[in-house]
């Protein structure tokens, strides 16, 4: 009996062994028919990717939805050299390789939360600007500022003041191609908008309305910043997030669109005061006080290829014997009532041993369009003066910074209201502050306020300074820095971290229009300093000087 138990249970066991046996045949001769030579594993592991790499996204997703999706960005976009296929002049090459390991790496993906999708805008919101090139400023022929990627020509160094490469004369309104410039090789770059953490709208509204600024109506100043306005609300990427989660650059100050009417006499466009704008984050060399405005460093002269540059140059400027105390390029502002330039003149003038006066012409050639000439000034002094000019900031700060000049403010909103994002919060690390009434006045000697700064304090001022060096730079698209970051950097950070939040926000079901775009911010962005109430007078009082 017990045996032919036995014997039953082993043909029972070989019965469903044939059952089986047969059934997986069918289901293989089923797939290595259907996908030719291929095994059958690697047929469906194709089948899915196709799907993927196919698959188009609904761009006219309702927010709620979008959110919903917790979309990854698309880690099949080759970030070394990613496409945007419909801007030819851009030279982003096409990359349409999609690879089963790109789409794996999702957990390790160097560029999550940073990737970034270009707007394919039509030629003449940029190209076509820059081709009538010598109409760009009314004074000043801006041909050849376009060379070298928007560095201008290389700068002439016969007395060794530079460093032997990578110094040019920039203009200081170009900014704007520069920035879009270093876009074209950012490494996070993404064809697919769905992916996109931020969206950047490559539109030269400074250059544009320059052309417009003297002698034109406000037809011709609003015509091209209004049509852009108008082109991307209409694009489907505008919808996701009504634009909140778009940025654009501008070469010149935000003032220069804010126009407060609509009569010819009043100054600049209304671009940023259009409905759309007030949706767009800003990125511009000065701000106003909205909330969506952030400034970034204006353009220098030094626009390193290395690591090795920059520490170089750190370096000299550390080690660099400063012959004065304190220096000033610039010219007075005899038109504005409420200028320090003449108060500053003429006390720099009476102390000629210990202030280095660089006097800038008001026309034709300046020696403060001279590379060489300004850091010469500044690397031979302690102490650089930055009092307003024709706005609250210069381009002359940075010029300062790069030299290991300490900067010396008369106004918070110089410096420590507007660059809050590359300039360090705890101001009096790297600067001087003097209240600019005390100067107009003729209560304070500059002379006397700096004299009373330790050589201690001093040094340890100028090494802040000189650490900011990186910081305020646009280093060379042409190579790469290894481990620094750069102004544009530092710029793409906080771009990405504002508008992160607001996208966060929508998920919670926030209104995103809380806080985005709010005028007489200028508290807001002298938060976190630790002084606020000192300088309430200035917010108060606020003027252009």
């Amino acid at each position: 009996m017990e045996r032919l138990a036995i014997i039953r249970n082993w043909f029972v066991f070989l019965v469903a062994f044939s059952f089986f046996m047969v059934f997986f045949k069918a289901f293989d001769y089923s797939v290595l028919s259907a996908g030719g030579t291929n095994s059958g594993a690697a047929s469906l592991i194709n089948n899915f990717v196709n799907n993927l790499h196919t698959h188009k996204p609904n761009h006219s997703l309702d927010v709620s939805q979008m959110f919903n999706q917790n979309a990854s960005p698309d880690p099949s976009v080759d970030i070394d050299n990613p496409f945007t296929d419909h801007d030819r002049a851009n030279n982003l090459t096409v990359n349409k390789n999609t690879t089963l390991a790109a789409r794996t790496k999702r957990s390790s993906d160097s560029c999550k939360g940073r990737y970034i999708y270009v707007h394919h805008l039509p030629h003449r919101f940029n190209d076509d600007v820059l081709r009538n090139c010598s109409v760009l400023e009314k004074w000043l022929d801006m041909c050849p500022f376009l060379t070298n990627l928007g560095f201008g020509p290389q700068a002439e160094n016969s007395e060794g003041v530079l460093s032997e490469k990578s110094w040019f004369t920039t203009n200081q309104f170009l900014l704007e191609v520069i920035f879009h410039e270093r876009m074209k090789k950012y490494k996070c770059l993404t064809n697919n908008s769905s992916f996109a953490d931020a969206i950047y709208v490559p539109f030269y509204a400074g250059l544009d309305v320059g052309r417009y600024l003297w002698g034109y109506n406000i037809s011709m100043r609003d015509s091209l910043g209004s049509d852009l306005v108008k082109w991307l609300a209409q694009q489907p990427e505008w919808k996701t997030m009504w634009g909140r989660d778009h940025f654009f650059v501008s070469g010149r100050i935000s003032w220069d669109f804010r126009r407060q009417t609509d009569s010819d006499s009043d100054w600049g466009s209304k671009l940023m005061n259009l409905p759309e704008s007030m949706n767009l984050t800003t990125l511009s060399i000065e701000t106003t006080s909205w909330s969506n405005e952030f400034a970034i460093p204006y353009p220098t002269y030094f626009h390193p290829s290395s690591d090795n540059e920059v520490f170089q140059w750190q370096n000299r400027m550390r080690s660099h014997n400063r012959r004065y105390l304190f220096a000033f390029a610039g010219a007075p502002r005899p038109s504005a009532n409420d200028s320090i330039r003449m108060e500053i003149i003429h006390q720099c003038l009476a102390s000629r041993r210990t202030c280095n006066f660089l006097r800038c012409n008001s026309g034709g050639a300046s020696r403060c369009d001279n590379p060489a000439e300004v850091i010469k000034v500044f690397q031979d002094s302690v102490f650089c003066l930055q009092p307003p000019g024709d706005s609250y900031t210069r381009r002359s700060i940075f010029d300062s910074i790069l030299a290991g000049c300490i900067p010396v403010f008369f106004h918070p909103f110089s410096a420590y209201a507007q660059y809050i994002w590359h300039l360090q919060r705890d101001y009096w690390r790297y600067s001087v502050f003097i209240p600019i009434d005390l100067v107009k006045d003729g209560f304070v000697s500059i002379k006397q306020v700096l004299l009373q700064i330790s050589e201690n304090e001093m040094l340890s001022m100028r090494e802040e300074v000189i650490k900011l060096i990186p910081k305020v730079i646009y280093a060379d698209p042409r190579s790469k820095l290894q481990t620094l970051e750069d102004a544009f950097d530092i710029a793409l950070k906080g771009v990405l971290h504002r508008i992160g939040k607001v996208r966060n926000n929508m998920k919670k079901g926030r209104d995103p229009s809380n806080g985005f775009a709010e005028e007489n911010s200028w508290k807001k962005k002298l938060s976190g300093i630790g002084v606020e109430e000192e300088w309430d007078h200035f917010i108060d009082t606020s003027m252009r000087y």
